[in-house]
């Protein structure tokens, strides 16, 4: 009992970390990495020319960018219009989706320019942005947000619509006024919707600061893309991409946790189980 039991006891947590390594999407993951890198390292060695380096000589060029100050310089510049953009994004896009769902009026007589947004492609608006605001920072805030607050509407006007209408009308019965029902079923249930198009939206933001950068104005990570490419530094300006691509995955690594120590309640059962498992 004493002996057997403690050793067992003390065997448990390392066979549950094991079983978590080996089966976690982290194992899959890192392979799936491996294989990429291989096959990268391959044809850049064999068949890549200037145009397209090898994984190793990305990799080093990563490190030696992360060092020099014009990355960090790029960095402030690019986050400027991504933070400020976003938020905008998110303070206009939230309220906007919420009263569409929520009051079919007003949806009827702004729903046309919910689909102007949706169908236009945001390249084409940077011509009239220059015209009409400049090549500062405003310019790329716009261009930041229109990006990505379509996401948002569509998502918490989603998240409006799926409400069960019998829960309205049963707080109604009950003498709930509107901001309790606003208070209490509303945005509690398009929550999750909401964060997910806040996360959705995230990279959407990431990707209008890139674009802005490399048609609009040449500063930030866009002007370091274009310095590269017309330098012929390939490991830079993959460098310069790979950068990009983590900040990238970091926010919206970021935006996830948020989500689900936001909305705990909407956890998919499927993980719950394995945790339990």
């Amino acid at each position: 009992m004493t002996a057997t039991g403690v050793s067992a006891t003390t065997r448990r947590p390392t066979t549950s970390l094991l079983q978590k390594a080996v089966h976690g999407t982290l194992l899959y993951q890192l392979l799936t990495f491996a294989v990429f890198a291989t096959a990268w390292e391959v044809y850049g060695r064999n068949w890549g020319g200037i145009l397209l380096p090898p994984f190793s000589d990305t990799a080093v060029a990563t490190v030696q960018l992360l060092g020099e100050a014009e990355l960090w310089k790029a960095l402030w510049l690019s986050n400027q219009a991504l933070v400020i953009g976003f938020v905008a994004a998110v303070v206009l896009g939230v309220p906007t989706g919420l009263l569409l769902g929520r009051f079919r009026t007003v949806e009827r007589y702004t729903d046309i320019y919910l689909s102007i947004l949706l169908v236009t492609p945001m390249a084409a608006v940077i011509p009239l942005l220059v015209m009409s605001v400049g090549f500062g920072l405003l310019s790329r805030v716009i261009l930041v947000t229109l990006f990505s607050v379509v996401m948002v509407i569509v998502n918490a006007r989603a998240g409006i619509r799926q409400i069960d209408a019998s829960l309205i009308e049963m707080s109604r019965t009950y003498g709930a006024s509107e901001a309790q029902i606003w208070r209490r079923i509303l945005i509690p249930g398009a929550l999750p919707a909401i964060m997910t198009g806040v996360r959705l939206a995230l990279g959407r933001a990431v990707t209008g600061m890139v674009i802005v950068e490399l048609l609009m104005v040449s500063v930030g990570f866009g002007g370091l893309i274009l310095e590269y490419r017309s330098l012929f530094e390939a490991p830079k300006l993959y460098a310069t991409i790979v950068v990009i691509l983590i900040e990238a995955l970091a926010l919206i690594a970021a935006a996830r946790w948020v989500e689900r120590k936001a909305t705990p309640w909407a956890a998919p059962r499927n993980s719950a189980r394995s945790t339990r498992d």
